[in-house]
């Protein structure tokens, strides 16, 4: 049997150890952050393996992105999305079957019902989704409020005043 390094022994103790994270240390230094810290330890204690169905996200613009779902078999009449809050919720909930059953040699598209929920910054909104070819491509924006854009102050003083004629 062949001896681990260091190294390889250290990665192989934390492959092996579930991680946890203590986030008490933020909530007693931050102020106003409690929904980014919930998330953060939701996210921490969320079970990763379960990535069905796989999903891309990516920035298309300087403030739109594109989630894209991985949904192969199932029709858009299957498919929902719903926001509450600052949450997409993603499902898919397959019909019937079919009353003739099917016999597979190999069954490696998974028709399953889905679950999946998106946490969305806040102003982000879906602006639309399309069903293409087995994609489901949801479209988001982020919309700024006026009262929080960048705006310029126009600095007032500094004139010298008029001199007083006397």
């Amino acid at each position: 049997a062949r001896r681990l390094s260091g190294a390889e022994h250290n990665i192989a103790q934390y492959e092996d150890a579930k991680m946890t994270i203590d986030f008490t240390p933020l909530y007693r230094s931050t102020v106003g952050f409690d929904r980014l810290a919930n998330m953060l330890e939701v996210a921490a204690r969320k079970d990763v393996s379960s990535g069905y169905p796989h999903y891309n996200i990516e920035l298309t613009g300087e403030n739109q992105y594109r989630i894209s779902l991985a949904v192969a078999g199932f029709d858009k009449n299957e498919l929902s999305l719903e926001t509450r809050q600052n949450e997409l919720w993603v499902k898919g909930k397959k019909g019937e079957a079919d009353s003739a059953p099917r016999q597979f040699l190999h069954q490696g598209i998974a028709e399953r019902n889905f679950e999946r929920r998106f946490h969305l910054a806040d102003h982000v909104r879906v602006i639309g989704a399309e069903l293409v070819n087995g994609v489901l491509h949801i479209e988001l924006e982020r919309e700024l409020p006026e009262a929080l854009k960048p705006r310029t102050i126009e600095i007032s003083g500094g004139d010298q005043p008029p001199a007083i004629e006397g």
